[in-house]
This record gives C-alpha cells, structure tokens and sequence, in this order.
C-alpha cells in the first residue's frame, strides 16, 4: 500500500471524516480475524518488530506473553516490558517508511524519535539535534511563529 497516496488523500478530508474514518479502521482492526490469525503466528520467547505509533518507528522486541488481543513483550532498545495490539505487531516485514511530498523539509511521517536531523535557522545558523519526542503542539507554535512574521 502506498502511504504517500494516502496520506495526500487523508490531507484533503474534513476532521469529521477523518474522525469517522478513524472509528471505521478500529472497528475493524478489533475484529477476531485479523487478532487470531496474528495470535496463531505467534509463541513465547519470539522476537518481533512491532510498530511504536508515538516514536513513529519500529521496535523490536521478545514476546513474553500472550493475551487476549494484546501481547507483553520486552523492548529489545530501552528494556522494558510494554503491552502492545497483536495488531501493531509487524509479523510481514512490511516496510513501514512513509515518503511524503512536501514543498519544504521533511514532514512529520518521515522522522522517528531517536533520529538526528539537522536545519538552517532564521539566522542562517546551522542547528542539529536529537529528536526525543513530537507534540502536537509544536506545529501550532511553528504557525503562529510564521505568522506573526509574515505579519511584520
């Protein structure tokens, strides 16, 4: 599946549609079929890679137990025990990379937590750094910055 095309499809609906097309996509990934036919593939002492949604890459780690429509599993990177959906559990090898066509930069769905990226401030100052963590709050202050000096 192309996660560009859909991604540029997504940017055009309204929030209602997306709001009830996020309903639709969890109603149907809490279906049994698709949580059994993972749980099937699955057993104690497996490694997996699974997808982190928050860090927006993905992790591996070893199954340390199997629930309902959840597994316990021990993070490979940070050590920790997290309990994850069967559903984000990348049993494939599906390439989880989203290229987006933007006009400036990179955007959101292309970078990860833990990476390091690097940008030309105002000042024409380079600046590199880690990323440790998104919120969603820093694209509305990049906007309200971009504003307020358009408006000067």
């Amino acid at each position: 599946m192309n996660f560009s095309d859909v991604l540029k499809t997504l940017n055009q609906a309204s929030a209602f549609e997306l709001y009830r097309m996020r309903a639709a996509i969890g109603r149907v990934l809490d279906e049994p079929r698709w949580l059994l036919a993972i749980h099937a593939r699955l057993h104690l002492g497996q490694t997996i890679e699974y997808f982190d949604a928050q860090a927006n890459k993905l992790r591996r780690g070893k199954v340390l137990e199997l629930r309902r429509k959840q597994a316990v599993i021990l993070d490979q990177d940070d050590g920790k025990r997290w309990l994850i959906s069967y559903v984000a559990i990348n049993l494939d090898g599906a390439d989880v990379q989203i290229r987006e066509q933007t006009r400036h930069g990179l955007g959101r769905n292309e970078l990860a937590v833990g990476e390091t990226v690097g940008f030309v401030d105002r000042d024409q100052q380079q600046r590199s750094g880690r990323i440790v963590r998104f919120t969603k709050l820093l694209y509305g202050v990049i906007w309200l910055l971009r504003a307020k000096s358009n408006a000067a």
